[in-house]
């Protein structure tokens, strides 16, 4: 019975040690937003606003960078264009299904994203308050 729990521990552990982890680098490739999913701006004129706006991106690419202790930075402004958020660096905390990214001084939730996949090379996420608001990155190596 010992070697049978014994062998069940080091299972365990070893799967654990495997487990995806979101430390490193994510380039974000692809995003939408909710002017383009809204039919009635569409009608309106929208996708010569949108092709405007999406012509006016640097060429910088939009990486975020997520390390172990829970703290990260971004190139750009990814996550959030809050005025009370004027900084490339964040905390944030996942749980696997939700990423949270945090005000510096006090670590409330500045942004909540949800995870709609999670893999070795990318990570597809919603944005918790308006999921029509969707970010794709890869990881990059």
């Amino acid at each position: 019975m010992k070697t049978i729990l014994s062998i069940l521990l080091c299972i365990g552990s070893l799967t654990l040690g495997m487990s995806q982890t979101l430390v490193g680098s994510w380039q974000l490739v692809k995003q939408t937003n909710c002017v383009e999913d809204d039919e009635e701006l569409s009608a309106d004129g929208a996708e010569d606003v949108l092709s405007d706006m999406k012509s006016m991106a640097g060429p910088t690419p939009q990486v975020l960078r997520f390390k172990d202790n829970n703290t990260g930075d971004e190139t750009t402004k990814i996550i959030s264009r809050k005025k009370s958020y004027n900084s490339n660096s964040f905390l944030y905390k996942f749980n696997g299904s939700s990423i949270y990214f945090l005000d510096k001084k006090s670590q409330t939730i500045i942004e909540g994203f949800t995870v709609e996949k999670f893999a070795a090379d990318s990570l597809i996420i919603s944005n918790s308050a308006r999921a029509c608001e969707t970010k794709i990155f890869v990881k990059l190596k």
